[in-house]
């Protein structure tokens, strides 16, 4: 079979070879030959190199208007010694070179970019999955509200346990090889929950591991971005990843209830880690493309590090510097602050839409879509705006700052309109709510920034400890709201009140200690 390949070129000599006997066969051996050179441009700036192979017989059809015989070279390519050489091997399948799949000459680093976003979008969407199905589940299994509420709390048990763990491995193996490991074990543990779901002890453990391995995925991030990005992009980075937790949320609460109505609860379950699996694979294969700076090298030391090398390198971490930094402990307390506020709505505000406001079920479900929704345009907003700034001139801690006092007073302004009673319509509520809630998302082009602006080396690191620390709400938050609520029957004293006093007391904390200037750690004995 013949080998006819199209390449876009810039320059190209022509070479057209016949025998000077007409009445021998024609052959690229047997006889004499004399060649004609034509070079000339194309016209519409695309040219191609053709050429076709047969040992036999000479079969080439005319291309662009050559004649049978004419191979065309590219200038600079080869001798036509070369060429008639390889016409001479001839082998092979007729076949286009062309620029496919469409995204091949997008640059690596968007690539891993817009890869890790779509993990995170599988992240939360394997993260709220349980609180729709959890419904189902408690009435088949006869779970109390006890039982519920370990069991979805037990997520967080294993994401505040990996986090320094991942923000170290991130260090050690690089960020792309955790994150994948990470997105695989949360998908399989998620597969298990329905052979699991009537041992409360062994969905408990499934839990847990779905936390470890989506524990470990913002450290993972965290490094890739401040490896890969420069500081010009980092807030739309930044954006992008974690803004797919946002879109998460929303694809979760848009599929789960249908999936459960029409295929079962444990439909979710296994689709949703279908998801994540496909994205593992899909992963490998980028992988295989192109290296990546910094990825490749870490892997290939880790690979040859012995266990005893991999436990002095956590050794010369210097823990000590990070804790003597005023900007790291501004970051460990904001990630707290922002974290209560997130995680006791997240899991209050469907039943606050539902019995504070009369709403129905379905009507809470949709309002408790929109904030994650309007948080995925306020993002792109803000990470925009962020880094129009930082090009501009104007200084990484004054921007930090600026969008992280946003993040921060603008849910307290709202909460606390809410939580007085100025007899405003519930929509409104809804609205206020949903707007403040989205404009925490600031924080992404603020504190989740901050990271990698001070210590790129140690980026990783520097997000396992603040998101440890703001991993407790998960774990005490939403206990206490409940416990509050019981007492008190107050949504204002329960829901609102804590979480304005952590956004108010988190503002100034960050405006006085917080500072995105590059700081190199040192250990200090």
């Amino acid at each position: 079979m013949a080998k006819l390949t199209l390449r876009a070129e810039s320059s190209y000599l022509f070479s057209h070879t016949t025998s000077t006997s007409h009445s021998q066969p024609s052959s690229f051996t047997s006889a004499p030959k004399r060649r004609r050179l034509l070079s000339f441009p194309s016209k519409d700036s695309l040219k191609f190199r053709v050429f076709c192979s047969i040992k036999e017989k000479e079969s080439v059809k005319r291309v662009n208007g050559l004649p049978a015989g004419d191979k065309v070279h590219r200038v600079g390519s080869g001798s036509d010694s070369e060429g008639e050489s390889g016409l001479e091997s001839g082998s092979g399948a007729v076949g286009f070179d062309l620029d496919w799949p469409p995204w091949k000459n997008i640059p690596q680093r968007y690539k891993l970019i817009g890869t890790t976003s779509l993990a995170f979008v599988i992240c939360n969407m394997d993260k709220v999955n349980l609180s729709i199905a959890i419904i189902p589940m408690s009435h088949q299994f006869g779970w109390s509200s006890s039982v519920a509420g370990l069991v979805q709390s037990s997520f967080f048990w294993g994401y505040a346990l990996s986090q320094l763990p991942g923000g170290w491995l991130a260090k050690i193996f690089g960020g792309r090889k955790v994150l994948e490991i990470g997105v695989l074990t949360w998908s399989l543990a998620t597969a298990l929950v329905p052979f699991v779901a009537g041992f409360t002890p062994g969905l408990v453990v499934s839990r847990i591991l779905v936390g470890i391995g989506e524990g470990v995925s913002p450290s993972a991030a965290t490094d890739l971005i401040a490896r890969t990005i420069p500081l010009e992009e980092r807030s739309r980075a930044v954006a992008v990843v974690f803004g797919g937790l946002s879109v998460g949320s929303v694809a979760g609460f848009l599929l789960a209830p249908p999936l459960i109505q029409n295929l079962g609860w444990e439909s979710v379950f296994y689709i949703f880690s279908l998801l994540g699996i496909g994205w593992y694979v899909g992963f490998q294969f980028l992988e295989g493309q192109a290296s990546w700076v910094g990825s490749r090298s870490d892997m290939k030391t880790a690979q040859q590090t012995s266990p005893k090398e991999l436990g002095d390198s956590l050794k010369d971490v210097p823990w000590k510097a990070f804790f003597q930094s005023e900007a790291v402990w501004a970051m460990i307390y904001a990630h707290f602050c922002g974290s209560w506020g997130h995680y006791t709505c997240l899991a209050w505000l469907p039943t606050y839409f539902s019995e504070e406001l009369n709403l129905n079920l379905t009507e809470a479900a949709w309002v408790s879509i929109l904030p994650p929704l309007a948080s995925i345009f306020v993002t792109s907003v803000a990470s925009q705006i962020a880094d129009n700034l930082i090009s501009s001139g104007v200084q990484t801690t004054t921007v930090r700052k600026m969008c992280q006092t946003i993040a921060f007073l603008s849910p307290a302004a709202c909460m606390t309109l809410s939580s007085l009673d100025l007899g405003l319509p519930h929509w409104e509520v809804v609205g206020i709510l949903t707007g403040g809630l989205a404009l925490s998302s600031f924080a992404i082009s603020g504190l989740y920034c901050t990271h990698q602006d001070i210590s790129p080396e140690y980026a990783s690191i520097l997000l396992g400890i603040t998101n440890t620390v703001g991993a407790l709400p998960g774990i005490v938050g939403v206990a206490l709201t409940g416990y509050l609520l019981d007492s008190t029957h107050s949504w204002s004293m329960s829901l609102f009140i804590p979480s304005i006093f952590f956004y108010l007391t988190g503002t100034i904390v960050w405006l006085v200690f917080a500072s995105s200037k590059p700081q190199t750690f040192t250990k200090r004995d």
